[in-house]
């Protein structure tokens, strides 16, 4: 009996060294590599051009899956939802990360109803992902809310996802997210990447993306040039009605009387400031919100960004641009409405925020009228006819900042609690 329990003792100490030593190889492994498989990951939603009839979906898989499917169905009660659905072959786009090679896959579903609720999923063969609710934009003017994050950046697997959590149940009924760029820390590290869909996976598959660029997903390649990370455009079915050479990068949507407007604050910009300049000139929306990396107006210490100002400003300003969204300098900012040019009527809010873990202190532009620091946020933005109602939300959920913008009579005002 001694001897049975000595060799008893030996096996848990053996068997309890082993997973010391399998811990201690996880821990020099580093962060959880992020490989593909058949199965499809990293879906996530983009409205279109035309977002009252389609919308847009995105996953990735192994090369061994050369063809994948997006299937779609209006939703019902009961789960015979299936017998109606439709299906259409995605595009495959091949591409190479840090991690090896994989597939991108995109549908775009078109000929939908405005204002339905439809189920989709994606994949094909024995490898789909789950049955998705997604809703398809009203054909006019109708009240909504979205979401806006700044920089996520960096550890990103550790902090950002309570953000997220708290936005979506801050806001459930949000129609849209803004993304306003440096999502990530290193352009040629898929594993963050990896990271960053693990954060927000479910509601990215439900509720559209808006990603802007920042200059954290550009870098420089082999041959010394800067370009934008091999994983944007794979991961991102965005409209291409921007400037040529920049497409999915700088783009517009308009949804339920907003223009929204996506800039790439990192290159061609004078080629950008024209082309926003026609766009905005025959607006037929009520609002117009745009959104870029690099702010107009400096949060942080040591910062400007006068090329952004000075070609961009005076187009927002002649054009009557209502709500600009920035990411860049890792503070909660803002400014009142403000014209660069020094005039009295109208004029822009400009907002500066940080999703992540990076922090910045130091004197911000005299402009901004608010500025909070060392503090994760997460916006919360409602547009409902004539009035536009922003919240600034800490990662707990409490309010931090809010202000209206309304227009009446011709006139544009900001109201502040």
């Amino acid at each position: 009996m001694a001897s049975a329990s000595r060799f008893t003792r030996r096996l848990w100490l053996l068997a309890a060294a082993l997973l010391a030593a399998a811990s201690l190889l996880a821990l020099q492994a580093g962060p959880p590599r992020y490989e593909p498989s058949a199965q499809p990951d990293r879906i996530v939603a983009t409205w279109t051009a035309e977002p009252a009839t389609s919308f847009s979906v995105t996953w990735r898989t192994s090369t061994a899956v050369a063809k994948g499917f997006g299937e779609i169905t209006e939703a019902s009660d009961g789960p015979g939802f299936e017998k109606a659905a439709r299906r259409v072959e995605a595009a495959v786009e091949p591409y190479t990360t840090d991690q090896g090679a994989a597939h991108a896959h995109s549908v775009t579903f078109r000929e939908l109803k405005p204002a339905t609720e439809y189920l989709y999923r994606v994949g094909g063969g024995d490898d789909w992902s789950e049955w998705i609710p997604f809703r398809t934009a009203a054909a006019g003017p109708e009240p909504f809310t979205f979401l806006y994050f700044g920089d996520a950046q960096t550890r990103i697997r550790a902090v950002l996802p309570r953000v997220v959590r708290k936005a979506c149940e801050t806001a459930p009924q949000a129609r849209l997210v803004i993304h306003a760029g440096d999502l990530i820390n290193n352009h040629d590290r898929d594993e963050q990447w990896g990271e960053w869909h693990e954060s927000s996976a479910w509601m990215h598959r439900s509720i559209p993306a808006l990603p802007v660029p920042g200059n954290h997903e550009h870098g420089r390649g082999p041959d010394g040039n800067r370009r934008i990370t091999a994983n944007w455009r794979p991961q991102f079915t965005l409209p291409l009605n921007g400037v040529e050479g920049i497409e999915e990068t700088n783009y517009f949507v308009d949804f339920q009387g907003v223009r929204f407007v996506a800039l790439n604050s990192n290159e061609k910009l004078a080629e950008q400031a024209a082309w926003l300049d026609r766009l905005l000139e025959n607006n037929p929306n009520r609002w117009t919100v745009v959104v870029f990396h690099h702010p107009v107006y400096s949060g942080a210490r040591g910062r400007d960004n006068k090329e952004v100002r000075e070609l961009w400003q005076p187009v927002f300003d002649r054009r009557g641009v209502d709500l600009v969204l920035n990411g860049h300098d890792h503070v909660y900012a803002r400014t009142r409405l403000v014209r660069g040019d020094g005039g009295k009527e109208g004029g822009t809010v400009y907002v500066v925020s940080v999703s992540g873990a990076k922090m910045y202190d130091g004197k911000a532009n005299p402009m901004m009228e608010k500025i909070v620091r060392q503090t994760q946020f997460f916006q919360v933005v409602r547009v409902d006819g004539d009035v536009l109602s922003f919240e600034a939300r800490t990662a707990r959920g409490a309010l931090a900042d809010s202000f209206r913008i309304e227009k009446r009579g011709g006139t544009k005002r900001l109201v502040e609690p």
